[in-house]
């Protein structure tokens, strides 16, 4: 076990040193940057699955609530965020639409994974005329763009929350099959994993024990940044009609129907506009943060 251990060893060191790269920040240095990446990546992903929670609780006002006579409220006491032209209240509607955006990054996100990293992997491991089908099937979902493939789906399915998590998981298959594929690929080679087949491993352990603790971050760092997509994807399809419906409250939703009220009521716009952007910053930092902790050359 000793020869495997040293063989992983020199095989991530190879992986992770690349000719032709800017120089590298100090160890220590990395060591914090990715600290503080997760820290603050995680700070405001709380605050967005609090506010989640709040909704869920009844914690805040009704976010369907009209009021005509408070209609384009600025922020104040009574409304935090102001109210839209239905006389709403902005910061209910942004908090029920955290949940909205947690459920679908969430669950397409891991349709996607599971899906793309079955596939991937098997291809990748196997090989063959498996790698082939499975690849070219792969292929033919790039073949589209994300978003595009996205609204059709959607479009043939219909709108709703479970049809947009399932078109934008859809969506996001090739990348995580990608990804494990070529995990995979790379650990059936490997010096580790030759010297565990011959110590006489079985496969499943090899897989298990050697190949999927290696591919695990990669595959984490895409799901954070998938997350995040799925978050702008969602919002794009509720913008354009095709995700979540009304009365229900989506950021995407918010800013379609802000849209007209943007000159006099600036704050129907930049409060789901923020929403959004600080969803997929905490997102982003997150995989960046994951990434860098996860590096061989950071420990």
């Amino acid at each position: 076990m000793a020869v495997v251990w040293r063989a992983k060893q020199l095989t991530m060191r190879n992986l992770s040193s690349k000719a032709g790269e800017p120089p590298r920040l100090s160890r220590p240095r990395r060591l914090l940057k990715s600290q503080l990446n997760i820290w603050l990546g995680g700070l405001l992903l709380a605050a967005i699955c609090l506010l989640a929670a709040a909704s869920w609780w009844g914690l805040v006002p009704d976010p369907d609530a009209m009021s005509i006579r408070e209609r384009l409220s600025p922020p104040g006491r009574s409304h935090w965020l102001g109210t839209d032209h239905f006389g709403r209240d902005i910061f209910a509607r942004i908090a029920y639409g955290s949940r909205v955006a947690l459920l679908v990054g969430a669950g397409s996100t891991s349709l996607a994974g599971a899906i793309g990293v079955v596939l991937g992997a098997w291809a990748g491991y196997k090989g063959g005329w498996w790698d082939e089908v499975i690849m070219r099937f792969i292929d033919g979902l790039m073949a589209f763009p994300g978003i595009l493939l996205a609204v059709m789906l959607v479009t043939v399915m219909g709108p709703g929350l479970g049809n947009t998590i399932v078109a934008i998981g859809v969506a996001n298959v090739p990348v995580f099959a990608r990804i494990a594929r070529g995990v995979f690929l790379t650990g059936r080679r490997a010096l580790y994993v030759e010297a565990a087949h011959a110590l006489g491993a079985r496969t499943w352990d090899i897989i298990r024990y050697h190949i999927l603790p290696n591919g695990i971050g990669p595959i984490l760092v895409q799901a954070a940044v998938t997350f995040a997509a799925a978050v702008l994807t969602e919002a794009s399809l509720s913008y354009l009609g095709l995700g979540i419906q009304p009365p229900y409250a989506s950021w995407g939703r918010m800013l379609k129907e802000a849209q007209p009220q943007m000159g006099r009521a600036p704050w129907t716009v930049l409060s789901p506009g923020a929403a959004i952007f600080i969803a997929v910053l905490a997102l982003n930092l997150l995989g960046d943060g994951i990434r860098d902790r996860l590096d061989p050359e950071t420990h």
